[in-house]
């Protein structure tokens, strides 16, 4: 099964044994097994094995079946036991969360996203205006509310209790400082933090096996609780016409922003968003540049990129690949020679 082998090569062995018993158990809940056999579309674009893994987390949170929970607490191994129980008793539960995408929001990224805004600012040395794509929970519009060690480099708030420190590999990136005037993000079913089903929702798809990732999202929310992030709900290349329209300031510079969001959009979908981030560029200016900033798996799905495009020049630029939640950043940075970089294969 490639993605419980992509669990495993990115850190979690628990969550990859976990999908390797649903494939072999998966005849136990007809429902969820017809809609995983018959799925239109790409299963790996749609994450469905991801949504399977989040529906039994959900359970085992619930404490539903005991047998399950057990297994998630470190009581036994019998996964195959344990999984078969989940499938045959909840069949129902997990057919319609599989229903719905994945939303992690997965505040671990926002290092990329820091460290590509940096590279920005120390051209620029502008203030920003966020607009991102895909927003979830909105958590990461809170990013300059963060502490981040980024190589040898202290950003952010020193206070925050979310602190993020991915491996690095690479050279630092370019000390500046990051100013956020704004931040504003649009999705489909947006959560919110202060909502109890919505919190679990998120924590129920963190693994497993990664109590530290749990915490921060913990800490994350709490956060978000405090100084909630604006996030319409809409489609998103709808709400991105609507808000480049939208008369930007002098001495402003406008940023993008998006997550392991193209990869649930359809071909067309992905075109339009490009054409009107390149119809913005071509108005854009010295004094009110445009920039996208992209953290995305290749449209093969070997690496997760940190690219960043810039315009008046439509320069565009992978600063980093990337651990897909963030764990690990192998910085290129701008104007560098490219360099071989770390790849899931």
């Amino acid at each position: 099964m490639r993605q419980a082998e992509r669990c495993r090569l990115t850190g979690s062995a628990f969550v990859a044994a976990v999908l390797e018993a649903v494939d072999r158990q998966l005849a136990h809940a007809p429902l969820s097994s017809k809609m995983v056999r018959g799925w239109r579309g790409d299963p790996a674009a749609a994450a469905i094995a991801l949504r399977v893994n989040g529906a039994l987390h959900a359970l085992a949170r619930r404490g539903r079946p005991q047998y399950l929970a057990d297994l998630y607490n470190g009581e036994h191994d019998d996964f195959d036991g344990a999984i078969a129980a989940a499938l045959s008793q909840e069949d129902e539960f997990i057919a319609d969360w599989m229903r719905h995408p994945t939303q992690t929001n997965e505040v671990a990224r926002g290092a990329a996203i820091m460290s590509a805004l940096m590279v920005v600012a120390a051209e620029h040395g502008m203030p920003f205006e966020i607009l991102e794509l895909g927003s979830s929970c909105g958590l990461n519009l809170n990013l300059a509310r963060y502490s981040y060690k980024l190589g040898t480099v202290s950003v952010g708030d020193p206070s925050s209790a979310v602190y993020i420190e991915p491996q690095w590999f690479g050279a630092d990136p370019p000390v500046a400082f990051v100013s956020i005037l704004g931040a504003r993000g649009v999705d489909l079913n947006p959560l919110k933090a202060s909502n109890q089903a919505h919190r679990e929702r998120l924590l129920s798809f963190t693994w497993a096996d990664q109590p530290a990732r749990s915490r921060r999202l913990e800490e994350a929310l709490k956060t978000a609780v405090m100084h909630p992030p604006r996030v319409d709900e809409g489609d998103a290349k709808l709400w991105l016409a609507q808000q480049l329209a939208e008369p930007q300031p002098a001495g402003v510079c406008r940023a993008v922003v998006h997550t392991m969001f193209l990869q649930y959009l359809d071909d067309q979908a992905q075109q339009e968003i490009a054409a009107a981030m390149s119809a913005a560029g071509a108005e854009a200016t010295a004094e009110r540049p445009l920039v996208e900033i992209g953290f995305e798996w290749t449209p093969d799905r070997r690496e997760v990129q940190l690219r960043l495009t810039s315009w008046p020049d439509g320069e565009s630029t992978v600063l980093a690949t990337c651990h897909p939640y963030g764990d690990w950043v192998d910085w290129v940075g701008r104007g560098e020679q490219t360099r071989e970089r770390r790849q899931y294969r």
